[in-house]
């Protein structure tokens, strides 16, 4: 009896540290019913974003992305999405979303990469093309709408990582911001039907890696996508297949996009046709 009284003893012991653990979890270890999402609470990353992860996007012409752009309910509040606005201008709170939501779709289907100079905002157009000023202390920043949120009352958009990183919001959390269209799909084709649009008449690649192994191409183009947020497309072509990035019609972008490759795990990368990149 008295082995028994010693062993019931340990267990319940092991039990009262076992329910204390779990009663406060971090918010960086992933949790058993946080859903979709691994961390039950966001939280900041464990570096810096680098000043390449904190250029400014060069607003550009886009055609509105296949979802995220059609009217919508959530917890109540009905909102419909402004694909026909070429002028907006707001102020109001700006916050940030990290860690949680780094690595998963965002509205419009991308996948979100909290060190692109990305943002969500309830209506504005996806995507589209946003300066964002933070108005307690003048710094702004660039950023590519390509998500929905916030859905908090007072807030008006959730910036990335970076982008709330260089407009100096991180330590407070959020900040009172201006925000500003740039570019919208509704401003390029008013634009194109008034006749004072510049055609895109080049469209520049990238070429990261070519392989006959087309499985690892698609294995790579997700990890792209995951951590760089680029786009990219696969071509085929006699047997060989090409990892691409792009396109896109700026040179400016593209010397961008050239640099992140290049400094991080494709320093091979070169400019596929540079005819249309130079």
């Amino acid at each position: 009896m008295k082995y028994v009284a010693l062993t019931l003893s340990v267990l319940v012991l092991l039990s009262a540290c076992s329910s204390k653990r779990s009663s406060t979890p971090t918010t960086t270890e992933p949790e058993p019913n946080a859903g979709r999402y691994q961390q039950k609470k966001d939280s900041i990353p464990t570096r810096l974003p680098t000043l390449l992860e904190m250029t400014d996007p060069v607003p550009q012409a886009e055609p509105l992305s296949r979802g995220g752009n059609r009217p919508y309910s959530l917890f109540g509040q009905h909102y419909t999405p402004l694909v026909q606005s070429t002028d907006h201008r707001e102020v109001g709170i700006a916050s940030w979303y990290g860690n949680k939501f780094h690595g998963h779709l965002t509205s419009n289907g991308e996948t979100y990469n909290m060190f692109a100079m990305t943002a969500a905002h309830k209506t504005l157009p996806l995507p589209s093309y946003v300066k964002v000023t933070n108005l307690d202390n003048n710094q702004s920043a660039i950023v590519r709408v390509n998500d929905r949120g916030p859905f908090h009352s007072d807030r008006v958009i959730d910036l990335s990582y970076s982008a709330a990183h260089k407009i100096g919001m991180l330590q407070r959390g959020t900040a009172r911001v201006q925000l500003e269209l740039l570019q919208s799909p509704a401003m390029y084709a008013q634009a194109t039907v008034s006749g004072t649009a510049v055609a895109q008449t080049s469209s520049c690649f990238i070429q990261v890696l070519a392989s006959s192994d087309s499985n690892r191409l698609s294995q790579l183009q997700q990890k792209l996508q995951r951590e760089q947020a680029l786009p990219s497309e696969i071509q085929p072509g006699s047997g060989i297949f090409r990892l691409l990035v792009g396109p896109t019609a700026s040179k400016q972008q593209a010397q961008q996009w050239l640099q992140q490759l290049k400094s991080g795990l494709f320093p091979d990368a070169y400019f596929f046709d540079s005819r249309q990149c130079s």
